[in-house]
């Protein structure tokens, strides 16, 4: 059965970094575009940062740009979250995700995705 775990989440203070991962087993995705999400409480599901099948192209939310950086690592069947310059407003249960779609517009939406991670809690102490 195919199955996304995240890790590397934790607690760190504002202008810190953490490397989140998202590893997969069960199948191969190294044909799947790759993505994640992050939800705050009392808040929706939204879009972080997105990884086409061959890590040609990337996509970011505007709240990611500049700080994060998505990778993946096909051969680990795994993808990365680098995330720079963290600040409070970045606490999250950040989750990760997956789908053969090769329609880039549609990334950037929760029901874009075929497989999904439980999610890791980043938090972030000002």
């Amino acid at each position: 059965q195919a199955q996304l775990v995240e890790s590397g989440g934790g607690l760190v203070q504002a202008g810190g970094s953490l490397r989140l991962s998202c590893a997969a087993s069960g199948r191969t995705f190294s044909s799947y575009a790759r993505v994640w999400f992050r939800q705050a409480p009392g808040k929706e599901r939204r879009f972080v940062a997105a990884i086409f099948w061959s890590g040609a192209s990337t996509y970011y939310a505007d709240t990611a740009k500049g700080r994060f950086t998505i990778s993946r690592d096909n051969a680990k069947n795994t993808v990365y979250l680098q995330m720079n310059s963290l600040t409070p407003e970045d606490t999250a249960v950040y989750y990760c995700a997956a789908t053969r779609s090769l329609r880039s517009d549609i990334y950037y939406y929760v029901g874009a995705y075929d497989y999904w991670g439980q999610g890791t809690q980043v938090t972030v102490s000002s």
